[in-house]
């Protein structure tokens, strides 16, 4: 007889995740402009993107460590709080400088309660159920990223920056009273563990040394999807494309219907075939979105990055997996995350400096010389039988 998946602590803490992540991801497009509104340069515009992707790296080791030894429920609601009370501070703030200060704030929340969450949701999940229970866990997480940034680039077009933030605050309350409820498993080994006779090393809670390879294509197809993310709401206002939600609406429907046959196929042939296509496909969305003067052509944009970078992702997360020993997953698992906070919180700075010399339909066709970059590293690879063409996933 299986053991039950569907408790009510389990469907509290995924509904409560799919909240988390709502109220951050809604923001993650409709900031930008809102701090260019207010006197902001393009460096600092590209600080909003870097210095929340910096704060999430820099904590994760930390929480990882801390959850060796501390139950989950203190740890899931500090997160949950912490980041409720940032989002609230937003339109507190007029002051550029300050502002800035609040995202870097909110990235080291995001990276706590992004961490904590997915670990609690393991404890949580009966064992003999772990693969499945991980699944619907992750739809939390997938429909999140789906839903929130089409809704918060609406919502910031029909409607203030207040009122904005008011419904992301909302999300975030909503959260923290589901997660209050969740009843959390803290595994036996942790609670009996005390700090003193534990040893923290961050680097080596940071990198896992036999899977850097992909986690280092991640970094550099973030740097050239970090432009998009960070710069895509002021080139729409710039062209007059008032419907930039459906480039993520778009992105979002081809990057589900399309995982399940990338799965599919990193199974038979292995990852290096589907990252190729996958970078390939990325790269001719960043030159079309860049020549886009439509909003059709916005939406095919949003297509191809999805059917690439959508698929990208879960692809070298699970080419990272494959490689790694089994008792250096969960280190592996955060440096995959934490490279994609890395490429898109330098893409956030570096294309923050050259948006003071070039325009931003500019930025996204120097975004794809990232991709190039990409590709070249791949054969590289390839060519010295560090990866083989086929290469057999988890």
């Amino acid at each position: 007889m299986k053991e039950r998946l569907w408790t009510k602590s389990f469907v509290m803490l995924m509904v409560g995740n799919l909240f988390v992540f709502m109220s951050f991801q809604m923001l993650i497009p409709t900031l930008p402009p809102y701090i260019k509104s207010i006197g902001a340069t393009g460096l600092e515009i590209g600080l909003v993107t870097g210095l929340f992707a910096f704060g999430a790296v820099i904590i994760r080791p930390f929480i990882g460590y801390m959850l060796e030894y501390k139950h989950r429920k203190s740890l899931v609601l500090i997160g949950a709080v912490i980041l409720l009370a940032i989002t609230i501070l937003y339109p507190l703030s007029r002051i550029v400088m300050i502002f800035l200060l609040i995202r870097f704030v909110h990235g080291l929340a995001w990276g706590w309660s992004t961490t904590v969450n997915g670990t609690a949701a393991v404890d949580v999940i009966p064992f003999s159920r772990l693969g499945e229970g991980m699944g619907y866990f992750g739809l939390s997480t997938t429909i999140g990223y789906i839903i929130a940034p089409s809704l918060g680039i609406f919502l910031y077009n029909v409607t203030t920056f207040t009122n904005l933030i008011v419904i992301s605050s909302l999300l975030g309350f909503i959260s923290v009273v589901l997660l209050a409820l969740v009843r959390y498993q803290t595994p036996e080994a942790v609670i009996k563990t005390k700090k003193e006779n534990l040893k923290f090393s961050y680097l080596g809670s940071l990198v896992e040394k036999t899977s850097w390879y992909p986690s280092l294509i991640t970094i550099i197809i973030c740097l050239g999807y970090g432009s998009v993310s960070t710069f895509i709401v002021i080139f729409g206002e710039e062209r007059g494309m008032d419907q930039i939600f459906l480039f993520y609406i778009l992105n979002a429907i081809i990057a589900s219907a399309a995982r399940p046959f990338a799965g599919k196929w990193f199974d038979e042939k292995g990852p290096v075939a589907i990252v190729y296509f996958c970078i390939c496909a990325t790269f001719v969305g960043l030159w079309v979105l860049s020549y886009a003067q439509t909003n059709f052509m916005l939406a095919i944009a949003g297509g191809l990055f999805g059917l690439g970078f959508g698929c990208a992702l879960p692809t070298l997360q699970s080419w990272t997996l494959s490689i790694t020993p089994s008792n250096r997953r969960g280190v592996a698992n955060g440096m995959f995350f934490s490279s994609i906070d890395l490429g898109i919180g330098l893409s956030g700075v570096i294309f923050g400096l050259l948006a003071q010399f070039v325009d931003t339909a500019s930025l996204f066709r120097i975004g794809s010389l990232f991709l190039i970059a990409a590709i070249i590293l791949t054969v590289i690879e390839v060519r010295k039988k560090r990866v083989t063409p086929k290469e057999s996933s988890v």
